[in-house]
């Protein structure tokens, strides 16, 4: 296999190598929805999905399953379209996906609605993101559930430059600059290369860094009824997240988090 690099990467593969785990992502979503529910969820909405990969996972699980893909960004859906459509085979007709602002979008409603990879943190004003959270819980059959993921630590907002190596690469997070008086944040994604070429500023992030209160009220304004934070079990022996996300109301803010939100209709 031909090693890569800069000029020759696809930055959208190495975002799903890197970043997304949406098989993990869509476990969660099932095995909660059916603890809440009693029975698995069938049409699942996947709000700011780029190339929709965990929509693409939901409908593969079953054929019973349907799905609906939202984005602004038209050129990652058509990669979506060309990448990772075809896994559907013939059941491409299972995934309806739409070129707009999520905001716009509300029929038909759905059992779950997926917004992950701190992507509604592209809100940054309190009516806006309130009027998502409004949108959603709108969107939601009547047992419906709305799942998110957030961030944050002692080092959340601080400048810094973070790498790991990844399967012929390096992923890096570069948190870039942070306002403390807004809460706004400028993150990047670069990516490095054997060969020892760089994709600088492959992804960028402009967002507010919202606080876990502050979700959580908004989303209770919004009218959802109940609402609960997952939080990372912790692997002693090999000093990491166990993978293992359970309720909880009260966890140690160490240096870096990531966490699930459920919110029910």
């Amino acid at each position: 296999m031909a090693k890569l690099t800069a000029a020759k990467a696809d930055k959208y593969k190495l975002y799903l190598k890197s970043v997304q785990c949406v098989d993990a992502d869509i476990d969660f979503v099932i095995k909660h929805y059916k603890r809440f529910n009693g029975v698995k969820p069938r049409v699942l909405r996947e709000d700011f999905c780029g190339s929709f990969a965990a929509a693409v996972e939901f409908v593969s699980r079953s054929k019973k399953n349907k799905a609906i893909a939202v984005d602004l960004d038209g050129e990652v859906l058509d990669w979506g379209r060309k990448n990772i459509l075809p896994k559907l085979k013939d059941r491409k007709s299972d995934l309806s996906i739409v070129c707009d602002n999520v905001l716009n979008v509300s029929k038909p409603s759905v059992d779950v609605i997926l917004a992950m990879n701190f992507s509604y943190f592209l809100f940054k004003q309190r009516k806006d993101l309130l009027a998502y959270f409004k949108n959603s819980h709108k969107s939601l059959n009547e047992n419906g559930i709305l799942f998110l993921d957030a961030y944050g630590g002692t080092e959340s907002a601080d400048t810094c430059e973070e790498e790991k190596e990844v399967d012929g690469f390096n992923y890096v997070w570069e948190q870039h600059s942070f306002n403390p008086i807004t809460s706004e944040a400028v993150n990047y994604i670069h990516f490095n290369f054997p060969d020892g070429t760089r994709l600088d500023k492959a992804f960028e992030y402009e967002w507010r860094l919202w606080t876990l209160r502050e979700i959580t009220d908004l989303l209770a304004e919004a009218g959802f009824t109940e609402v609960g934070v997952y939080w990372e079990g912790w692997d002693e022996e090999n000093e990491e997240g166990d993978g293992k996300f359970v309720l909880t109301h009260e966890a140690e803010n160490c240096e870096g988090w990531v966490c699930y939100i459920i919110a029910r209709k």
